[in-house]
């Protein structure tokens, strides 16, 4: 055998780079290596970067600033699969720091990363893309790309992947993605929820978790909520909540339930295949507090629709929400009232609670946590709404204390509920006593000057309710309530005005409460709301109507018209007519300016001296009289009243204004057959100028209503003469020859001009310092003086009468007279007929309406 020769090792080419195996301890020289040709190196290097960036934030952001995130992109759709999945790596943890996210949303990687989730990838590619996909997805802008791209459908085919850590990032990305609107309505057409449900028998809690999660917020829609009812979704939430070792699953799976017990065919199947009696039973038996307080909710959610009421009432729901509501945890309680809230609007339960649950629910109102007291009076209003048998119940039980209290606490949605409550309960009489001994007027004040329009409603219906009876009325006003009402006036919320235009009407329903709302400006306020079509409303009209009827001065100058309705009062005063919008002064303030150039104030007032004088429609008066002296005497006796431009010839004759007017009614069947010389001289002495003993009103005093002792003796007069008269047209037909012989006596037509009254009033206002007449001093008066003195006198005595107001100092009053021809006659019931007295003219004549005469009676 011969010898071996020893091979020559051939040396390498020239041209070739040895291999070379580098160690580098520094992140930056990674990042530079992320450049290089080589496949090999880049994977290397993705591989070191994925383990630095494992590490830590501070690691993330390193890499950041040294500039890896750019050349790793391009990486991502590297042709080595190596090299790609490597990236896809780095990328799935670096995406958790929010520095990163926002470049990468820049780079718009997010094509590339969905592309990694195509079925040929890796099962390690299809982890690390959807766990960058679910961290990016949390960012808005991140999910409308995603959506875009088509990232939802791969999504939803890698729940079914055999890796539970994809399962988890798809089903986190998704339940990210339907927290978008636009994303939430893609499900069904993905055919997604028998995907998410199949997750519900994972053996890790969180995929489980995750996937109750997506389905409570993808079954905010009917679609959702059909389609998983159809995969019998219904019974793996039963199981779930059946399954003890399930608990931290519980509150997911209720809330899945209580958006899939909105639809009633839901409810309906539920109830078939006994859940709904499980769920109850639940509710009551569970012994963890937050699952019980959302099963209760999950109720609660059911209980909103009419159908579902049905069904929760016949599987006496009631009984169930009792026992809830004795237990100790907050906010099952709480939870517990918002059923019954929802349930109150079913007759059936409202009938339940009338004997029962009613007790306990008051107590919870004197609860110190808010959201209980806010519950319960939801609760409570409900229930008391339309049903007078549960404001009962509630009154004894003691709620109106606690609803009072309940006022002035700070929860504004418990406050109105409480309102609620206690307008519910003021349709009762009794209880409506039993909540103004508790101050309640008082209380409501606080909730009136609320901010929010919601309790100003409330609140001022609450008064509405109330103010119903006179002490109501007066103890609000003297609390100070009625300045806030009418700054509720104000408003631009419709329902407030509406509920604060209510309140005023009811508030003005007496004298002095209506002049102190005039006083605040009410009646100005509410005339501008009127005059606007889009905020006025039945109230508003109506409270101003109620204002102007109890200040008829105001009422008469504003509309020249008072109905036969409308009793003047004494304070009345006529100041002529003013346009809608002009403030009418009061008594006093004409009184204060002295005499003036403008017509007369025309004063009512019957009211002896010796009475103290009651407040005015416009202002109210001290008690003590001034005006003029009282020095003179009648007969012998003191006067009680204040010299007139009559008592000198009064005197003079020995003759009581009283005598006079009776012997004035004993001659009236008589005078038509008198002699044309006495008529004339009848006329003569009527209009014999008087002289005057005026004492002018001492206006450096304290001012008060003036006396008219004319005017009352006038009333005495009338009453004892004209209301014996059985016949109302031979009532009139007098009242209208006394009214006429006390303001001057008949009047020619045609002398009408020579008729020199103006000139009287004059002297009587020189003589009193004042533009303020009253009528009884007034012995020469036209047609709107004669009208107002018959009006007067006509509401004294019972006999009903208009004021017309008309032009050129022209005024009347109408009448309504029933055919005698009619009376008698069984079954006739004829309208009567309207007819103007004459107070000039021929007074005592009746001029039916729309006749010339009356026409020309009306216009000159």
């Amino acid at each position: 055998m011969g010898k071996k020769v020893k091979k020559e090792v051939e040396p390498p080419p020239k041209d070739v780079f040895d291999p070379l195996t580098i160690e580098s301890k520094k992140a930056a020289t990674v990042v530079l290596m992320l450049n290089s040709t080589e496949e090999e190196i880049l994977a290397k290097a993705c591989e070191a970067i994925y383990r630095f960036a494992l590490k830590g934030e501070e690691n993330k952001a390193t890499l950041l600033e040294l500039g890896a995130v750019e050349p790793l992109t391009k990486l991502l759709t590297h042709e080595d699969k190596i090299v790609r999945r490597n990236a896809t790596m780095v990328f799935g943890i670096l995406a958790s720091n929010s520095d990163v996210k926002k470049l990468l949303r820049e780079l718009d990687i997010l094509n590339s990363v969905i592309a990694q989730l195509a079925p040929e990838e890796e099962v390690i590619i299809h982890e690390f893309a959807s766990l960058c996909l679910a961290k990016m997805s949390v960012e808005y802008t991140s999910k409308v790309q995603i959506f875009e791209y088509g990232g939802m459908e791969p999504l939803i085919r890698l729940l079914g992947s055999p890796d539970p850590d994809v399962k988890k990032n798809s089903i986190e990305c998704i339940y990210n993605l339907v927290q978008d609107f636009k994303c939430r309505l893609a499900i069904p057409e993905f055919n997604a929820v028998p995907a998410i449900l199949d997750l519900l028998k994972s053996e890790y809690p969180v995929i489980q978790l995750l996937a109750l999660k997506t389905l409570g917020v993808i079954t905010n829609d009917r679609e959702s909520r059909v389609m998983l009812r159809d995969c019998q979704g219904l019974d793996q939430l039963l199981k779930i909540l059946e399954t003890k070792e399930f608990n931290d699953l519980h509150i997911e799976a209720l809330a899945v339930l209580a958006n899939c017990l909105e639809d009633v065919d839901t409810m309906q199947q539920i109830q078939q295949a006994g859940g709904l009696k499980r769920l109850l039973a639940f509710a009551q038996n569970t012994t963890f507090p937050d699952i019980q307080k959302n099963a209760t909710k999950a109720i609660a959610r059911a209980a909103y629709d009419p159908e579902n009421r049905k069904i929760l009432h016949e599987q006496e729901v009631e009984k169930c929400l009792i026992t809830l509501l004795g237990v100790e945890n907050d906010g099952t309680k709480v939870a517990a009232a918002e059923v019954i809230s929802a349930m109150s609007e079913s007759l059936a339960t409202k009938e339940f609670f009338n004997t029962q649950g009613i007790p306990q629910i008051v107590q919870l109102l004197r609860s110190e946590n808010d959201d209980i007291k806010e519950a319960a009076s939801l609760a409570l209003a409900n229930l008391t709404t339309a049903n007078q048998v549960n404001a009962n119940a509630a009154a004894e039980a003691d709620a109106v204390d606690a609803l009072i209290n309940i006022l002035s606490c700070k929860r504004e949605k418990a406050v109105a509920n409480a309102a609620t409550v206690l307008t519910n309960m003021a349709t009762q009489e009794s209880l409506r006593m039993v909540m103004q001994g508790r101050d309640v007027m008082q209380a409501i004040i606080q909730p009136l000057s609320s901010s929010n329009p919601f309790v100003q409603s409330k609140a001022a219906l609450t008064v509405a309710a109330v103010a119903c009876d006179v002490d109501a009325r007066i103890e609000f006003k003297n609390a100070g309530g009625l300045e806030p009402l009418v700054e509720l006036l104000h408003s631009n919320n419709d329902e407030v005005r509406r509920q604060a235009s209510w309140a005023v009407m009811v508030c003005a329903s007496d004298e002095p409460t209506s002049v102190e709302l005039c006083k605040l400006g009410a009646l100005e306020i509410l005339e501008e709301i009127n005059l606007s079509i889009r905020r006025k409303n039945n109230f508003s009209e109506a409270a101003y109507k109620r204002l102007l009827s109890n200040n008829l001065s105001l009422k008469y100058c504003q509309t020249g018209y008072l109905s036969s309705n409308d009793m003047i009062p004494d304070g009345f005063y006529d100041a002529g007519r003013i346009n809608p919008g002009t403030k009418l002064l009061t008594l006093k303030e004409f009184a204060l300016q002295g005499p003036s150039d403008r017509r007369a104030i025309i004063l009512i007032n019957s009211k002896p001296s010796f009475i103290s004088p009651p407040s005015t429609t416009e202002d109210k008066f001290s008690d003590s009289i001034s005006g003029r002296s009282s020095s003179s005497h009648r007969k012998g006796k003191a006067s009680t009243g204040v010299g007139s431009p009559t008592e000198e010839k009064s005197e003079s004759t020995g003759q009581t204004t009283t005598s006079s007017s009776k012997s004035f009614i004993k001659e009236r069947g008589s005078r038509k057959g008198k002699g044309k010389k006495e008529e004339e001289k009848n006329k003569e002495e009527e209009e014999t100028p008087v002289p005057c003993k005026v004492v002018e009103l001492n206006l450096d005093k304290e001012w008060c209503l003036p006396n008219d002792h004319d005017f009352c003796n006038y009333v005495t007069e009338v009453s004892k003469t004209i209301l014996p008269m059985t016949d109302l047209k031979e009532q009139i037909e007098t009242l209208a020859e006394f009214v006429a012989g006390k303001m001057g006596g008949p009047v020619s037509r045609e002398l009408l001009h020579e008729f020199k009254w103006e000139h009287h009033i004059s002297e009587i206002e020189f003589q009193l310092k004042s533009n303020v007449v009253p009528i009884g001093y007034i012995k020469k008066g036209t047609f709107y003086h004669r009208a107002l003195l018959f009006k007067a006198l006509a509401d004294k005595i019972g006999i009903g009468a208009t004021l017309v107001r008309g032009e050129y100092n022209r005024a009347w009053n109408e009448v309504k007279l029933v055919d005698k021809s009619y009376k008698g006659i069984t079954g006739l019931l004829p309208r009567p007929e309207e007819f103007i007295v004459d107070l000039m003219y021929e007074p005592g004549t009746l001029l039916k309406k729309r006749s010339r005469e009356a026409e020309l009676y009306k216009f000159i």
